[in-house]
């Protein structure tokens, strides 16, 4: 599946920006293709409130407008998820293991896209764009093309006679892997010590849970020197 970059005629692109490698490395992958960007993060109540600061951090580097949305009461709500619910562990292992289900959080990104739509439309920008990327596929429902395919069609038809012309939900990264993107990353100069991968929100990664396990792999793999430091050698 090819994701078009055109962002339309009219205004920016509002990125959603967890503060991860991924929605970090895609902020400078539209800028470099000469996008505008404001940035919008989410606090649902995740535990690993430290990828919010990495995307304010981000922001200030960039000095691009940044929103933070509070979604809190709606976490209350998503109980069952390591990420929101403190009874659940966040598993260690891989993260195509069949343990990380525990991390999905139900409808998180088309939560999150939904709004940043209905803001694309108050505020006539051009696209939204995700940093889904390949290795979500296997966990993660609403991080499939098709997926990606089904919001567009649902957002165009939500918002018909609203949306600016040629508007689009982006996921340039869709059918790349960490590692690919990773080697984005080096390419645009990302500030990786600026980036936040960890489920478990400790002062520094865990280095064991899924997401660490696919930051540690995605650098091996891309033969780029990981700066990431970790609790687990």
């Amino acid at each position: 599946m090819t994701v078009s970059l055109d962002t339309g005629s009219a205004g920016a692109t509002i990125v959603i920006a967890s503060g991860g490698l991924d929605s970090t490395t895609l902020i400078y992958h539209l800028l470099a293709h000469g996008s505008r960007v404001r940035l919008m993060s989410f606090d649902y109540g995740q535990l690993h409130r430290r990828e919010l600061d990495c995307a304010r951090q981000v922001a200030e580097i960039l000095q691009v407008p940044h929103q933070v949305v509070d979604l809190r009461a709606v976490g209350v709500l998503l109980s069952g998820s390591a990420l929101t619910d403190l009874t659940v562990a966040v598993p260690d292992g891989h993260y195509t293991d069949e343990s990380m289900r525990a991390t999905v959080v139900p409808n998180r990104n088309a939560l999150m896209l939904d709004v940043a739509v209905a803001v694309a439309v108050t505020t006539h920008c051009g696209a939204v764009a995700f940093g889904a990327h390949g290795g979500d596929h296997a966990i993660y429902p609403d991080c499939r093309p098709e997926f990606v395919v089904a919001f567009n069609a649902s957002a165009r038809l939500a918002n018909e006679g609203f949306l600016a012309s040629g508007f689009s939900v982006l996921a340039p990264f869709l059918l790349q892997s960490k590692a690919d993107i990773v080697r984005l990353d080096a390419t645009y100069e990302v500030p990786f010590e600026r980036t936040w991968s960890c489920y478990r929100g400790g002062a520094r990664h865990c280095g064991t849970c899924g997401t660490c396990t696919e930051r540690r792999e995605a650098f091996q793999v891309a033969g780029i020197a990981d700066p990431t430091s970790y609790e687990a050698a």
